[in-house]
């Protein structure tokens, strides 16, 4: 098992950037693949961005592309994720997530999770 602890959600004007940091308590140069996931009330959880254990290969739902960037720092044992020109429609929960494998994008795939960290965003 890891552990995850998300970091750096909170009350944000449309139009700003946020990043988000997951703390990892296993080395982020280990074989697993780091997410992140949502999940706003009333929907399920999904898929928002996964970068690949030990070669930096990055994936991204569709909604996020251009607007998110996952990152990681092997040195902090940590993972990013940076949103930029933040709007309503990016409010909710987000998570972070690890799996011993390749990258998949359903949750059921992975078995470690933080507790959550919450974005909410006015215009």
């Amino acid at each position: 098992q890891v552990q995850l602890v998300e970091s750096g959600g909170g009350l944000v004007q449309a139009g700003d950037s946020l990043r988000l940091s997951c703390s990892v308590d296993a080395p982020t140069s280990s074989p697993y693949t780091m997410a992140w996931f949502r999940q706003a009330p009333g929907k399920e959880r999904e898929f928002v961005a996964a970068i690949a254990r030990i070669v930096l290969s990055k994936f991204y739902a569709e909604f996020a592309k251009g607007r998110f960037t996952i990152s990681k720092d092997n040195a902090k044992n940590e993972v990013y994720l940076l949103m930029d020109d933040l709007q309503p429609d990016v409010a909710a929960v987000y998570y972070c997530a690890a799996r011993g494998g390749g990258n998949r994008t359903e949750a059921n795939d992975y078995d470690n999770w933080g507790r959550g960290t919450r974005v909410t965003v006015y215009s």
